[in-house]
């Protein structure tokens, strides 16, 4: 059940901490093979509300009037006060073995060994804290895992073969309203996708407001384009902190592509993909002005893992 409580959010003091990025918690699970999950039983609902603050969450039915006693769905500072219990329960083990995102706690492990004795750990301290879990979701002692739409193994990570089928067989959208749903979909997955902000942009235009619908034989090819490069992806390989990053970048006349990526063995292999298109004022600019764009771009967006490493550019000028 969701309440619109719209008018009570506007008055409510904002909680503003932020839920954690997904690719930062999934570059935690690097290196290990035994992995579980565990999904709490309808998560906001176990959270009390204070007495005397439950008469706020008060709404009307024909019968007659109610309110929550626990956090309840639509309130504005739900997800942060959730994220925010479960973090403090976990405190001690957040990234070394343990990782949430609001009520979906990952467990991962090198070890069957450790797995186990990680797993005692996180139940016993649920246990502790009164926290129930949904059995039917949970899954213990997996060597491949999904996990906040993604698989993850050794092998490292790709999307969800069902996100994956449902992208590929999206049937062409008709209304600006299904081509935005069918960008949402596909944009989770941009880092998967050779130059997807190249091939995604036509479709992008066609969601402004200042742009009609016109569906086009660019569009269709597009489309289809976008729809093969999500259908037939590489697995990235998971950040591995101990071996230096290599960024090669592309420039052209108008766009840029870049792939950070890290040597495994004798092949070079992906750890996420990123493109943009040229913006208009570096159009006029020389091949050498471009390439130094595509350069600064790579690493401003990578920051994170290059930031006082040691790393190799690699670009053709």
């Amino acid at each position: 059940m969701c309440i619109d409580y719209r008018g009570l959010n506007a008055i409510t003091d904002k909680n503003r901490e932020a839920l954690p990025r997904i690719d930062d918690l999934l570059d935690r699970v690097q290196g290990c093979r035994y992995f579980s999950k565990i999904d709490l039983k309808s998560g906001y609902h176990q959270i009390a509300i204070r007495p005397e603050d439950q008469r706020k969450t008060a709404f009307q039915t024909r019968y007659r009037l109610y309110e929550f006693v626990v956090m309840s769905f639509g309130l504005y500072n739900a997800p942060g006060t959730f994220q925010h219990a479960i973090n403090r329960i976990f405190h001690d083990y957040l990234d070394k073995f343990v990782i949430v995102y609001l009520d979906d706690i990952l467990i991962f492990s090198r070890t069957v060994e450790e797995h186990v004795a990680h797993l005692d750990k996180v139940l016993s301290l649920l246990r502790q804290h009164k926290f129930k879990i949904n059995g039917e979701k949970c899954e213990f002692g997996r060597t491949r895992i999904l996990y906040l739409g993604h698989e993850i193994s050794a092998e490292g990570l790709k999307p969800d073969d069902a996100k994956v089928a449902s992208i590929r067989d999206w049937p062409r959208p008709k209304f600006v309203t299904e081509m935005r749903s069918f960008l949402g979909m596909t944009d989770y997955y941009c880092n998967f996708g050779k130059n997807y902000s190249i091939v995604a942009a036509p479709l992008t235009d066609l969601t402004r407001l200042d742009t009609p619908w016109e569906w086009t034989d660019r569009c269709e090819a597009d489309f289809t384009h976008l729809k093969h490069a999500l259908t037939y992806h590489e697995v990235l390989k998971l950040p591995d902190p101990d071996k230096p990053f290599i960024v090669t970048t592309n420039a052209s006349q108008y766009d840029i592509g870049v792939v950070l990526a890290q040597q495994e063995g004798a092949k070079l292999r992906p750890v996420e993909y990123m493109s943009k298109k040229m913006p208009s004022q570096k159009l006029a600019k020389s091949t050498y002005d471009k390439q130094l764009y595509a350069i600064y771009k790579a690493l401003t967006h990578w920051r994170h893992y290059l930031l006082g490493r040691f790393f190799i550019v690699r670009t053709d000028h």
